[in-house]
């Protein structure tokens, strides 16, 4: 049987302004390209909210659970994720989810 991907949501909220939504969006640009060629990372996408254009979400899907915790346990997550880490959207109680997939059609 194949393991299940992970999804990973990643909530961000902008400041005020074109400015704060530009800034939210070179971040992912600068951690997208730093994670590109990372194993077991199948891709990822900036989502931005069309009802409040300060809300962002970051999704990137997995093949597997254990590709996604040896990437986030290893020595450069911190660092690579870095340039989001001020935009994270604390309101929500924790910024983030990992999801697996339990149901498709």
């Amino acid at each position: 049987m194949t393991p299940p991907r992970v999804r990973v949501l990643v909530h961000a909220r902008a400041p005020e302004g074109e400015e704060g939504a530009q800034a939210v969006s070179a971040a992912y640009h600068r951690i997208s390209e730093a994670l590109r060629g990372t194993p077991g990372l199948l891709g990822n996408e900036l989502l931005h909210s069309r009802v409040d254009g300060r809300n962002f979400v970051v999704m990137s899907e997995w093949e597997s659970p254990e590709a996604f915790q040896a990437w986030e346990q290893g020595p450069g997550h911190r660092s690579t994720t870095a340039p989001l880490r001020p935009y994270q959207d604390a309101s929500r109680g924790r910024p983030f989810d990992v999801l697996t997939v339990s149901a498709r059609y």
